[in-house]
């Protein structure tokens, strides 16, 4: 479809002057008061666990979210969508990659961008529990990733009552979004990932003594160094640029067979240009994309809004 050339997103307010305080805020500071989860545990096929959080409305519609790297379902972001949606009839489900919901997950892998076998056990899940009539996908930063590759590798596979897909601040080129990690202006942003998920390689590396060389987590000096010694053998990757190749779900976009909208904002600090594929959704009849000139990432707060306008622009896409 055609690049939406103008964004319906009013900008965020005047006091979120640029792209850091955009993003940062929403992130550190927004609170989503009145929304209960009940929750389940999904036992997995290889022996593993995910934790799904439930808001059943008795609804025939369902939406599942994805949250972002080391976010949960508890991010303001996934509780603020669960909120819309159970608001206007959706039942939601918000659910944890491994490792993600407080509980460290067993088997010798830890979740990451390319990773769609999860989501597909949620999604089928998910049909197994209730009688779904529709349901969309809705993912954001990382678990936007994960939502696009997963359609695209499914095509005309993917379960008939997949009806529409969302991702919002996505990395879909992840070797280029890796690299601008190490930009100085986003040191904030790579140290707060890398120490968290250093503390996971170290409980990763007690867990299974022997399968991973803690070593080389002093040697890491770009983000490419810890995706080669530590994100690629966790996922099964050969090396970091295999990670990159098969992770970024701009490999897989052309295979996408239902509507889906793409929202990166262009002042995005962690997100590069590659990441909005303008001459792809300019030819492919079922991608669209959006790119508001502000927003930041996971960001797009909107002046006395419960809600943010990714949230809002999510309901009105899957709605329409």
């Amino acid at each position: 479809m055609p690049v939406l050339r103008h964004s319906s997103y009013p900008g965020p307010p005047r006091y979120l002057y640029n792209e850091h305080l955009q993003t940062i805020v929403p992130s550190a500071f927004r609170k989503v008061k009145g929304l209960v989860y009940e929750r389940e545990r999904l036992d997995l096929s290889d022996g593993d666990f995910l934790d799904l959080d439930w808001v059943d409305k008795g609804s025939k519609r369902l939406v599942i979210l994805t949250h972002g790297l080391e976010g949960d379902s508890r991010r303001p972001y996934i509780m603020g969508t669960a909120k819309l949606f159970a608001q206007n009839g959706w039942d939601v489900l918000a659910w944890n990659c491994r490792s993600c919901s407080g509980e460290m997950n067993r088997a010798f892998r830890l979740y990451n961008h390319g990773e769609i076998g999860d989501i597909h056990e949620v999604i089928q899940h998910a049909l197994r529990t209730k009688q779904y009539e529709e349901v969309a996908l809705v993912g954001y930063s990382m678990g936007g990733n994960i939502t696009l590759k997963y359609l695209g590798v499914h095509g005309k596979g993917a379960p008939d009552v997949i009806r529409q897909g969302v991702a919002v601040s996505a990395p879909v080129d992840l070797g280029s979004s890796a690299r601008i990690l190490d930009n100085p202006s986003n040191r904030f942003y790579k140290k707060r990932f890398l120490s968290k998920l250093t503390r996971k390689v170290l409980m990763k590396a007690e867990l299974h003594p022997g399968l991973l060389d803690i070593t080389k987590l002093k040697s890491v000096q770009v983000w490419q160094d810890f995706d080669e010694a530590f994100s690629a053998p966790l996922g099964g990757y050969r090396d970091a640029t295999d990670f990159y190749t098969q992770a970024s779900a701009l490999n897989y976009m052309p295979g996408i067979e239902v509507p889906v909208l793409l929202v990166n904002a262009q002042n995005d600090p962690i997100l590069t240009p590659q990441c909005a594929p303008a001459a792809l959704a300019q030819q492919h009849s079922h991608i669209y994309l959006e790119t508001p000139r502000l927003g930041g990432h996971v960001g797009f707060m909107v002046a006395r809004d419960e809600f943010t306008w990714a949230e809002r622009r999510a309901l009105e896409f899957v709605s329409s």
